[in-house]
């Protein structure tokens, strides 16, 4: 029986009449929490409450989403539909009296991870957690180099890790991949071992990386002129002297995320015949069609200008430009609309959606799509 059809778990429990807590031991002892049923899924808790809520980051429902207390007992439960290969991550929250605790999901194991703590994450039916992203005991890793290079542009020595492939070799050329909040892809996206798998199976040409570490990235990032300058003036030049890169459009990519894609695409807008491909992931381009509120508070003012700026008097910045955006996000939007003003000029788009929110996993999950796309390896990758 389908489980679309079949009744769910929880309204099972429900049926048995006067439950204890030996039966809610059992039955969170056969499930794993939360319990996923076809498009439906059942979050729990377990607890003394006065109320108690998931709190989520999904587009188009409530911010909150209230749990009931099951007849007799301390179990807590609500049904979200769930629609195939999502993945959402969660709070919860709960309150006791007058106080207020949010907390990650004490009934599941599964975290998610970010510069800004852990939450707790569930699959929907179909998603899969790509076994690309994951230590392949074949593939040779590559090597991680740490380099300060000196920046008038930004006032300071900027740091920036550098990946270096397994069979990295001086006599030959290597294209070069440029990424913004480069930290946070290594520690959080596994940019390190997903890029030592891809290049292991062929699927993504031998490259070079540069992972960027911001000073304020939330200035830097946001249509800066310093950070524009340093990029394309200060590090282009420094990595090139010292590293046998292509040294051509067609072999330098810009990556970046959130207010990372943003400063990509505005670095590659002040040069644009530097760089011959992008990466956008979930880009920050907020832009407004009438007044000046464009509700992301004054950090914002320096993106919405510039979107604003690029959609009004759009430009071929590169040959192709990857765009990726998860449809439980805020952002969904903005990018849905940046597509066909960047096609139009020109370039080469190819654009991906996923069930997935504004997170480093989600960003992770895609990473194979744009890496194979903006520097094929030999084997290229056929999409479905």
């Amino acid at each position: 029986m389908s489980g679309s059809t079949r009744r769910l778990a929880i309204n099972r429990l429900k049926d048995r009449g006067p439950l204890d807590a030996a039966a809610v031991d059992r039955f969170l002892a056969r499930h794993e929490v939360p319990i996923v049923e076809g498009r439906r899924c059942t979050f729990l808790f377990r607890g003394e409450a006065d109320e108690v809520w998931v709190r989520h980051r999904v587009l188009g429902l409530p911010d909150r989403l209230p749990l009931r207390r099951l007849h007799g007992t301390d179990l807590w439960s609500v049904v979200l539909e769930l629609p195939e290969s999502s993945r959402v991550e969660y709070q919860l929250e709960v309150r006791r009296g007058e106080h207020y605790e949010h907390l990650n999901d004490p009934l599941s194991p599964h975290r998610s991870h970010s510069p800004v703590g852990s939450s707790s994450v569930v699959f929907g039916s179909g998603y899969v957690d790509p076994e690309w992203a994951q230590h392949d005991p074949e593939a040779r890793p590559g090597e991680l180099v740490e380099v300060a290079v000196p920046s008038r542009a930004l006032r300071r020595d900027a740091r920036v890790t550098l990946y270096l492939p397994a069979r990295f070799r001086r006599t030959r050329a290597y294209p070069l991949l440029l990424v913004h909040d480069g930290p946070d892809y290594l520690q959080y996206a596994a940019a390190r071992t997903v890029l030592d798998n891809l290049v292991h199976r062929d699927e993504v040409a031998e490259v070079v990386a540069a992972f960027l570490h911001p000073g304020d990235r939330l200035v830097e990032y946001a249509d800066s002129t310093a950070h524009a300058r340093f990029v394309t003036d200060e590090l282009l030049p420094w990595l090139e002297r010292r590293f046998p890169l292509t040294g051509q459009p067609s072999g330098r990519c810009l990556m970046g995320a959130s207010f990372g894609a943003v400063g990509a695409l505005s670095t590659a807008y002040r040069s644009p015949e530097t760089y011959g491909a992008l990466l956008l992931q979930s880009g920050s381009f907020v832009f407004t069609d009438i007044g000046s509120d464009h509700g992301g508070g004054p950090v914002f003012d320096p993106v919405v200008r510039f979107t604003n700026r690029y959609r009004a008097r759009p430009r071929a910045v590169a040959d192709r430009v990857f765009v990726s955006c998860g449809v439980y996000e805020p952002l969904i939007v903005p990018n849905r609309s940046m597509v066909p003003v960047l096609s139009d000029t020109g370039m080469r788009v190819r654009y991906v959606e996923s069930r997935d929110g504004h997170s480093w996993e989600n960003w992770r999950d895609r990473l194979r799509d744009g890496l194979s796309w903006v520097f094929p390896g030999p084997r290229k990758y056929v999409y479905e």
